[in-house]
């Protein structure tokens, strides 16, 4: 026999969940073909409600298994009914979005995040942290940069920055120089924008 003919006599390999060269026997007794497809036991759940161990079943066998396999056996009309609706199982909450308060929200440590997609996202979007855990928000943070500041100042360095950049830039105090004038009314705009933030208050 040739490996052409070898190849034709055996049944190929296109099979889902075909396990090719595990050396496990047929579970079928008497069955000397290999097993290479799993199937469950024929016995229900054991003592412990665990699944039983799977067993290898041969190509022929397991084709003979799937044709008397039926998924309702043991089931009344009713749960029949019931698992053949096409909303079957979605009106239960999933542990992640349950109502009662008893299970916790998923942490970000509960997802895998190789690319760091989602943290990446999530700092971009985050506010920024002073050190005294007081939140800054975006205006909060523009209105730093104008007045060349830290998100940790404090608020008497807030008054004293605004006070020097108000008489840099004035025009009562450069010799009449109105060059300045727009950055004058955006000091004065971040200064406003921080007297009132909660970072500062």
């Amino acid at each position: 026999m040739t490996d052409d003919d070898d190849r034709k006599a055996r049944p190929r390999a296109r099979f889902h969940g075909r396990v090719e060269g595990s050396g496990r026997p047929c579970a079928v007794a008497g069955c000397d073909q290999p097993g290479e497809f799993r199937a469950p036991a024929e016995q229900g759940p054991g003592p412990s409600d665990r699944p039983p161990p799977y067993r290898w079943l041969c190509l022929d066998h397991v084709r003979e298994f799937n044709a008397r396999y039926n998924f309702f056996a043991g089931m009344t009309p009713e749960e029949i009914s019931n698992a053949q609706r096409p909303y079957a199982g979605w009106e239960r909450e999933t542990r992640a979005f349950a109502s009662n308060g008893t299970d916790r929200p998923p942490a970000w440590a509960d997802f895998a995040d190789p690319l760091d997609a989602i943290s990446a996202r999530y700092r971009a979007q985050a506010p920024a942290m002073r050190a005294d855990g007081r939140p800054l928000s975006d205006a909060d943070r523009r209105a730093l940069k104008v007045l060349g500041l830290d998100i940790n100042v404090d608020r008497r360095t807030l008054r004293s920055r605004y006070s020097t950049l108000v008489r840099q830039y004035h025009p009562d105090r450069n010799g009449g120089d109105r060059r300045f004038e727009a950055k004058l009314q955006a000091v004065i705009a971040a200064y406003q924008q921080l007297k009132g933030a909660p970072a500062f208050g």
